[in-house]
């Protein structure tokens, strides 16, 4: 039986098409792809690489089965049947590390293999790593805005898709989130999970106070759902068990003036001497919302529609263009979508308080002062290392957010300098005169 989501035919036609016609003519001699951003929305100041570990899995497992064989025996001929019999992909990936902030242009993965294997993979990488790196570049500004605050993801019922719902629990979490309410991605990817309780838990009890009863006995340290009826008597039901010695950790609500009835649930249980307990807020939360919220004193939030939607930019103007094939650097010259040619690499420059002060662009042969972004991950399709657990990924990620200029943290726009170096002007200028002279 295919697995949809493991499977070769998870591509778009062309690269099939393409493939036959590149059998046909010998063209497999060694290609470079690189995936980049054309330009970063204007929301985003700095995007999040993810996804790479996927795209990993995704190359080194690649195979055809028979069901799928039989399905393209129906549409090819036997000579591209025969070639994906026994495919393997054999090529290297260069990349930048998940969680390295990157800008415009700058490759955050390459993949060096002969020009059939190279074309073949193309969408199912593109679809990896647009998305996770997008939902990334989405958690990460609730991450900086909140600070210390815990955040968790309540995104999968309004995902879109199964896939959507796991990948956006790993990306946020590796952005910097505390977690997921997504039972699965816990399980997959060894990430904390929160929950609380549904407000039809509630309203399946005869009154209010019996069901916070029954789910604290249940589940001692829970959190209960404070506002099925009326937040602020709601709260001095709690009151009214911590002090049966029934333990409680937090109360959660998720409508109406979220500061307000945090204001007043925080006087409620503070005034019966409750400090511990503490306030989690959900409901239509964005980042902005949260920069709205920051003065109340709600501890935590769960963000769920717009963040597994990035729903204010649910597309990055990504591409994994050919820029080099059988030695010679290539070059697309379409308006409005030029790219640069050749292998590139990311240097990265600090100012004295190790701030991020500007990046170069330039041709992975040169050597430019800085942190070099892009380093090997794949090589002959094989892994170079064991997966990196995703705590250590989420550990780095912050990390890296130390490094931003203060300008770049904040919701609004801000600048940041990607310099394209003279060796990569040339060449650009070369494969143009070459492109002139050949015509």
């Amino acid at each position: 039986m295919i697995d949809p989501l493991a499977s070769p035919l998870l591509a778009d036609l062309y690269e099939y098409t393409m493939l036959q016609t590149y059998l046909e003519q010998n063209m497999e001699q060694t290609a470079v792809f690189e995936f980049f951003v054309r330009r970063l929305p204007e929301n985003r100041n700095f995007l999040v690489a993810a996804g790479l570990d996927q795209a990993l899995d995704f190359l080194q497992n690649m195979k055809y089965g028979e069901e799928e064989l039989a399905w393209l025996s129906m549409h090819f001929p036997a000579h591209v049947i025969e070639y994906l019999e026994n495919f393997r992909f054999t090529g290297d990936v260069h990349a930048m590390p998940e969680g390295t902030i990157f800008f415009r242009n700058e490759p955050i993965l390459r993949v060096t293999a002969p020009l059939p294997q190279a074309q073949l993979v193309e969408s199912r990488l593109m679809n990896l790593i647009n998305f996770e790196t997008l939902i990334a570049s989405k958690a990460a500004r609730s991450v900086l805005i909140a600070k210390d605050r815990l955040l968790v993801d309540f995104g999968l019922r309004r995902a879109h898709g199964a896939e959507a719902g796991m990948l956006a629990a790993r990306a946020s979490y590796l952005a910097g989130f505390s977690g997921t309410a997504t039972v699965l991605a816990g399980a997959l990817y060894a990430m904390p999970v929160f929950g609380t309780m549904a407000h039809s838990f509630v309203q399946a009890h005869e009154s209010e106070i019996a069901a916070f009863e029954h789910f604290a006995r249940s589940h001692p340290g829970s959190t209960l759902l404070i506002d099925t009826y009326d937040v602020e008597e709601a709260a001095k039901k709690v009151i009214a068990l911590s002090r049966k010695g029934l333990s409680i950790r937090s109360v959660r609500i998720d409508s109406g003036d979220l500061a307000r009835h945090a204001e007043n649930v925080r006087k409620i249980l503070d005034d019966a001497g409750l400090h511990e307990i503490s306030i989690f807020a959900s409901g239509s939360l964005d980042e902005t919302r949260l920069e709205d919220l920051l003065d109340s004193p709600i501890n935590g939030f769960g963000i769920g529609t717009s963040l597994v939607t990035s729903g204010d930019c649910p597309w990055l103007d990504c591409a994994y263009k050919l820029q080099e094939y059988a030695g010679r650097p290539c070059r697309k010259r379409s308006e409005g979508k030029a790219t640069w040619p050749g292998r590139k690499q990311v240097f990265r420059n600090f100012d004295s308080n190790g701030k991020m002060n500007g990046d170069v662009l330039t041709l992975d042969s040169d050597n430019q002062e800085g942190e070099a972004l892009i380093i090997p991950f794949m090589k002959e399709g094989k892994r170079l290392e064991e997966r990196i657990p995703l705590q250590e990924i989420r550990q780095k990620t912050l990390e890296n957010y130390e490094t931003l200029p203060d300008n770049l943290k904040r919701l609004e726009f801000a600048p940041y300098s990607v310099e394209i170096s003279d060796l990569l002007t040339e060449l650009a200028e070369s494969v143009d005169r070459r492109g002139i002279t050949s015509l």
